[in-house]
């Protein structure tokens, strides 16, 4: 996707480190100070860019069912808010997040955020440097933890029915991350390959061993172990050797799902949600369909008068949708000549009136049928529309 010259030349010399297509030709583009909301032209707006830095102290988002928005909180300064397609919202939240950690110096200028997850108020960071966990109603703040890659020591995994932890060792010291068990495979096999890039490894098993090595010769050399150091009495990890599992830990279902929290999905695995139909898309059928009707029926009896009877009424109808009054006075004009003959006007029956040739019959009807077809024309060009209108605002117009 190219960057469109009206976001070119609000770049002022960044480049474009990410882009996400948020439907249409519309596009999300993420620099490393800013995120810039392109809205292509269209019936509902001229073309604009939107800018929101990413000196944000947190983010937080609301989820809908075709539209989500992302609200970026700047302390004293206020809040911003920009409005993206629900199925686009976590491909989008993940380049944003890695921005605005970037700029409260989280992660280096150097360092790659490769995953994002959050998990009801969990939300997990992987980069290609450490590991970062926070816990909180927004997405990030800063109240966070992390693990740098240097610091670890093992990657294990506990399982369970529901949830799982996985223990990252830090410092000698395990740290757990509670993850929906259908996901935490995931999870540790992301966390692993970041770790053995960073320590430029082959495999867990090749780190490990070079870690048991490392400790080995610090044993030779009469290293003391942190496990002979005495414990402290306000550590309150010196009884256990492990850290606690969180005080309010989200609620898993036997299912892995959290409960009474739609937020439990990673970012590449999001279900499409579809526009809400527009109610005047299904009622532009309707006329369409009664003048197919009407053309469809050209002699619904054989006698004459009762033709041009039908061919009135027809008409009329037409006239009703839109149609043209030159065919209603045509009809009018035939039921005078029919009127005009008096032998049967005090009878109660109506002769066939000679003027009703056949040629004229059949010359009515074409007229009949090119402004049916004509109507037909309009209201395709009206669906066109509206389908156009139902597309821009399902992207968030």
């Amino acid at each position: 996707m190219s960057v469109p010259g009206i976001v070119q030349s609000r770049l002022d010399g960044e480049q474009v480190a990410a882009q996400v297509s948020l439907g249409g030709e519309d596009a999300l583009f993420v620099t490393p100070s800013r995120t810039l909301i392109y809205r292509a032209d269209g019936l509902l707006s001229d073309e604009s860019v939107d800018e929101y830095p990413h000196g944000a102290e947190r983010i937080e988002i609301s989820e809908g069912r075709r539209k989500s928005s992302v609200s970026l909180d700047y302390g004293i300064e206020g809040t911003e808010k920009f409005k993206i397609p629900s199925n686009r919202l976590y491909e989008a939240l993940h380049p944003v997040l890695a921005g605005v950690l970037n700029a409260a110096d989280v992660t280096g200028p150097d360092e790659t955020v490769k995953q994002t997850y959050q998990f009801s108020e969990l939300t997990l960071v992987i980069t290609s440097d450490r590991v970062v966990k926070h816990v909180g109603a927004a997405v990030w703040d800063q109240d966070f933890e992390e693990f740098p890659f240097a610091d670890v020591t093992a990657l294990e995994v506990e399982e369970g029915n529901v949830s799982s932890q996985i223990i990252i060792e830090s410092d000698g010291r395990p740290q757990r991350i509670k993850t929906p068990s259908d996901q935490t495979r995931e999870v540790r096999e992301r966390i692993e390959r970041a770790l053995l890039a960073y320590h430029d490894v082959a495999s867990y098993e090749e780190f490990a061993r070079a870690h048991a090595e490392a400790e080995e010769h610090a044993d030779a050399e009469g290293t003391p172990d942190a496990d002979d150091e005495p414990a402290s009495e306000n550590d309150p990890l010196a009884g256990g050797g492990v850290d606690p599992i969180e005080a309010n830990p989200p609620e898993l279902d036997d299912n892995g799902a959290i409960i009474d929290d739609d937020a439990d999905v990673t970012t590449g695995e999001r279900v499409e949600e579809t526009a809400d139909e527009d109610p005047l898309a299904a009622d532009a059928d309707g006329p369409e369909t009664d003048a197919g009707e009407n053309e469809s029926d050209p002699t619904a009896s054989s006698d004459a008068e009762q033709s041009d009877a039908q061919a009135t009424e027809e008409t009329t109808e037409t006239v009703a949708q839109g149609g043209s009054a030159a065919v209603t006075e045509s009809s009018a004009e035939n039921t005078e000549s029919a009127d005009a003959d008096g032998g049967f006007a005090e009878s109660g029956f109506e002769p066939a009136s000679s003027s009703l040739r056949e040629g004229d019959t059949e010359e009515r009807l074409d007229a009949l049928t090119e402004m049916v077809e004509r109507q037909n024309e309009l209201l395709e060009e009206q669906q066109r529309t509206i389908e156009t209108l139902i597309e821009e605002l399902s992207r968030g117009r």
